[in-house]
């Protein structure tokens, strides 16, 4: 029976057990969509990611299809992340940047074998948002809103940002009802710390198959784009930010991050961070089902 080679590695933290897991697959440029799903699926961590040859004439190292529990993403931090950091380690690419393929483009990562940099597409800022609607759906009230309203964001993949009290943070809670309700796929919730330039954030994405993700690198590039257009952070030069995420569910994560603004608008975005591999192994090719 044909075998596919896999690592599970932890992505944003520098110790096995905690931060981000997410599976690598090598090998699988043969597979329909339908087979690297249901391989995500027996996996069942918050994504896992495809490692194939890239299109003829674009450039780029390696080709990246990212999967969650549900579907395919065209672009995703965590997997982006993880994988650059493991091509790199398997020898499969030098130390230096290597040039993701993914659905949001071509994407450039600084990449060692334990740690990557990466750079997000174009940022993106949406309209002002209803709080409400968001608040219900992580089971927080008016009176826990801080800051600006919330507003979509993002360099890829946009996100909700929705800005909260500090102790409102551990008090959320993903409601997948409410979040059918208001067709809400995912959401940050977030306190900021101006004087540290950190965010204490938990990302729930009910949509997505998965309740609450310990490590958002999508997320936290959206974020410096919110950041800046809200006027938490400079509207020009280059900011820099943390993010911790993961601890109420045991899987403590560190993102750092920067944002490029001129103008009042964010221009660019990175995302970076260590990258731990914990176990490796074969596993079964699913049947074609057509």
């Amino acid at each position: 029976m044909a075998t596919l080679r896999f690592e599970i590695v932890d992505v944003f933290t520098d110790r096995p057990f905690t931060g981000n897991p997410l599976a690598v697959v090598f090998g699988a440029e043969e597979l329909a969509g339908a087979q690297m799903q249901a391989l995500t699926r027996e996996f069942n961590l918050s994504e896992t990611v495809f490692v194939l040859p890239p299109t003829p004439g674009t450039g780029a190292t390696y080709r990246a299809r990212i999967f969650t529990p549900e579907r395919e993403l065209p672009f995703a931090g965590h997997p982006s992340v993880g994988a650059a950091a493991t091509v790199v380690r398997r020898g499969l690419a030098p130390a230096g940047t290597v040039v993701q393929e993914c659905g949001a483009g071509l994407l450039p990562i600084a990449a060692g074998a334990g740690h990557a940099t990466l750079t997000g597409g174009e940022p993106t800022l949406g309209p002002e948002l209803d709080p409400v609607p968001l608040l219900t759906t992580v089971g927080l009230k008016e009176e826990d809103l801080a800051g600006p309203v919330p507003r979509m964001a993002g360099c890829g993949l946009e996100w909700p940002y929705l800005l909260v009290n500090p102790d409102a943070v551990a008090r959320a809670a993903g409601d997948s009802a409410a979040a059918r309700a208001t067709g809400l796929e995912h959401i940050l919730v977030f306190a900021w710390s101006p004087t540290t330039r950190t965010a204490h954030a938990r990302a729930f994405c009910p949509g997505l198959g998965v309740p609450e993700d310990p490590g958002t690198g999508s997320a936290a590039l959206g974020l410096g784009v919110y950041l800046v257009g809200t006027g938490l952070l400079p509207g020009h030069g280059t900011s820099s930010y943390t993010v911790h995420q993961g601890a109420e569910i045991h899987r403590p994560s560190v993102l750092e991050a920067t944002v490029a603004a001129s103008g009042g608008t964010a221009t660019g975005a990175t995302v970076a961070g260590n990258v731990v591999p914990v176990a490796a192994g074969e596993i079964t090719v699913p049947p074609f089902v057509g």
